[in-house]
């Protein structure tokens, strides 16, 4: 890694910083999909696990997480090694990751739900603790690599369009792998090839952002406690991270409901996998075109522009009981436009935040926001498929041991639900505190002068 620009030059990183640093999420996009796409269905479906329970089992992991994030965060903020405090973690924790994940799946037949449960809460709490090791410090990087507040949305877009595209390729192979192999094997063979995919996104971040510049990084003094305290006291971070958590939560619901809209609403082969197209192609065409909008409205007002059609998609995707699939398909490719921007404003608004509370305290707190942001994500996302199983288990869903089940209409009306009203709802909520976010760009370019000064 290089040092940081002369003082008064932010920089503009060269397009292989930019790839390389965006290429971490290929990890990010498939650890953060797969689970919340596949594992619910594989637990009820599978090892037929009460719907309650496996929102239990998908949650635990996830709320393990949000305890573990924020002392990542203080961890990576204090490392020392000369290719800085976060990138050594990308390659550590990244392939633990991978490892893990490879065996949430391979479950062995042990005879007994209640071990086969345990053995997937098991590798999954390892696969969580290992991910909040490598996406901490990773989310962390833009606020040290520049000082540029349009230089972080271009690294953003970068971040964002890759994302889209991953989430597109294993949200739409991982149910056609699982297809073709069929039964168990068809998830472990799933889970396998889904980890090596993020292997090669962990290596991938790792050796791209060998040249980017670590910047200046000095770990906030005081406890845990206390930073938290601090970080907690920053009313525009707080808002934003609000915002953002519920509509993690609205994600995390449609997300966990796409394999059940598929296989007992839509009742057509391969929609799922046409779900997630619909929903990343237009993603990965507008990342670049809400990012120009961002600069030319504010980040801000681009945010509730792309929250609006998140929303508008989610609402008209609660036809899907009465209307034909084409019109599913396209409500599903609404909400992909949404969710493109949905993801490119928060994650160029943060490392504003952390800049401004920089230049506020002369003090980095960078891994510490982070770790706290990071937190509330994998909140949310973990609250999105728990919530979805309580719908579920309110519409009397029928869990089965890889049997073809006819379910009651209470169900099928669950799922359309949980899939597209309650998101709508969550999202159009998170908008209160989306208003009350102040930071500009004005008051981020002043604190970014202070911090070159």
């Amino acid at each position: 890694m290089t040092s940081a620009p002369p003082a008064g030059e932010p920089a503009t990183l060269p397009r292989g910083v930019r790839i390389g640093y965006g290429s971490g999420s290929v990890a990010t996009g498939a650890f953060g999909t797969v689970p919340g796409l596949m594992l619910l269905p594989y637990l009820t479906d599978e090892l037929g696990i009460a719907a309650l329970w496996a929102g239990v089992i998908v949650f635990v992991p996830k709320a393990w997480d949000v305890v573990l994030n924020p002392i990542a965060g203080r961890v990576s903020d204090r490392t020392v090694d000369p290719a800085g405090p976060r990138r050594p973690w990308l390659i550590r924790a990244g392939l633990m990751l991978a490892g893990a994940f490879a065996l949430i799946f391979a479950a062995p037949d042990l005879g007994s739900s209640v071990l086969e449960a345990g053995w997937v809460l098991l590798f999954f709490v390892l696969a969580a603790s290992a991910y909040a090791f490598f996406q901490v410090p990773y989310v962390a990087m833009p606020a040290e690599i520049t000082t540029s507040y349009d230089e972080r949305t271009r690294l953003m877009t970068w971040r964002v369009a890759i994302l889209a595209f991953t989430i597109m390729l294993a949200g739409a192979t991982a149910p056609l792998i699982r297809d073709a192999v069929g039964g168990r094997d068809g998830y472990r063979v799933m889970g396998v090839v889904m980890a090596v995919l993020i292997a090669v996104g962990v290596a991938s971040a790792w050796w791209g952002t060998r040249r980017a510049p670590i910047g200046a990084v000095a770990a906030g003094a005081g406890s845990l406690r206390e930073q938290l305290r601090v970080v907690g006291q920053a009313r525009d971070f707080r808002v934003l991270l609000t915002t953002f958590v519920l509509q993690a939560l609205a994600t995390g619901c449609m997300l966990a409901g796409v394999d059940y809209l598929a296989g007992d609403v839509l009742e057509r082969s391969g929609a799922a996998t046409i779900l997630f197209v619909c929903f990343v192609g237009p993603a990965l065409l507008l990342t670049p075109v809400w990012a120009s909008l961002g600069t030319r409205i504010g980040k801000q007002r681009g945010y509730v522009i792309a929250s609006l059609v998140l929303a508008a998609g989610a609402v008209l995707a609660s036809a899907a009981r009465v209307a034909p699939p084409a019109v599913v398909f396209a409500a599903t490719a609404l909400v992909g436009v949404g969710y493109a921007g949905c993801q490119v404003f928060p994650m160029a608004m943060l490392p504003d935040a952390a800049a401004v509370d920089s230049a506020r305290t002369g003090e980095n707190r960078a891994g510490v926001y982070t770790g706290v942001w990071t937190a509330g994500e994998t909140l949310g996302l973990a609250l999105g498929p728990a919530v979805f199983a309580v719908v579920l288990a309110l519409g009397g869903y029928l869990s089965s041991e890889g049997r073809e089940i006819t379910q009651p209409d209470s169900a099928l009306t669950a799922i359309t639900l949980g899939f597209s009203v309650l998101p709508a709802v969550l999202t159009l909520l998170s908008l209160w505190w989306l208003r009350q976010y102040t930071l500009d760009a004005a008051e981020v370019a002043a604190a970014e002068g202070a911090v070159r000064a």
